[in-house]
This record gives structure tokens, C-alpha cells and sequence, in this order.
């Protein structure tokens, strides 16, 4: 992978938690709403920006693997899934612990031996 397709896998890793965070605050705004299902969804504008905000990122995706193996871009999927914690615990005030820190850090370690070699 070149330095390029390096950065964009960084910036799809990026992206991914920031769609899980409108998810999330699409839930908690779902909890004041009342109704059946359907007419929650269309008067969820969180939640509509987070279907919007994952179209936009497949697209991303798309893009990335025109240039870039899916063995190889996939692989930095697991730097998204590690901000998701710290963003949950800083917007919404959800506990982290070091056994989530623990386990990052063991998947951060499989990231770089499976992208060692390959750039």
C-alpha cells in the first residue's frame, strides 16, 4: 500500500467511529420521542444524519478498495474500534476500563503484524 491509500484507510478508521457516535446520540434523542417506530425514524434528524453519515463513508470504503487490498485497508478498521470507547466515555460519560486499554492495545499490536511488510 502506498503512503496514500495509508492515509485514506486512516481517515475511513477515523469516520467509522464518528458514525457509531451519531448512532448513539440517535438513541439517546430516540428515548424522547413517542410513536411507533417509522414515525421515530423520520423525526430522528441524528439518526438521519447517521444513515446519511454511513452512505458517505461506504462510498469512502468503495474508493479505498479501487486502490488498496481488503486484507491489507480492513486491517486498520481496528484504530476506529478503538476510538469508540474514548469517545464514548467523552461525550457520553460511558466507563472505560484497562481491560478495554488492555485489549486495544493487543489488537493495535495485530494490526501492526498484519501490515508489517506490506507497504
Amino acid at each position: 500500500m502506498t503512503l496514500r491509500d495509508t492515509l485514506l484507510c486512516i481517515g475511513f478508521s477515523i469516520a467509522l467511529p464518528i458514525g457509531q457516535s451519531l448512532f448513539k446520540w440517535a438513541a439517546l434523542y430516540d428515548a424522547r420521542l413517542s410513536g411507533p417506530l417509522p414515525l421515530r425514524v423520520l423525526s430522528n434528524p441524528p439518526l438521519i444524519g447517521a444513515f446519511a453519515w454511513y452512505g458517505l463513508t461506504a462510498l469512502f470504503w468503495f474508493y479505498i478498495l479501487t486502490r488498496a487490498p481488503l486484507s491489507s485497508a480492513y486491517a486498520f478498521a481496528i484504530l476506529g474500534s478503538g476510538l469508540i470507547p474514548l469517545i464514548a466515555w467523552a461525550v457520553f460519560k460511558e466507563p472505560v476500563t484497562w481491560q478495554m486499554g488492555a485489549g486495544y492495545a493487543l489488537m493495535l499490536a495485530g494490526l501492526l503484524l498484519t501490515t508489517m511488510g506490506k507497504a
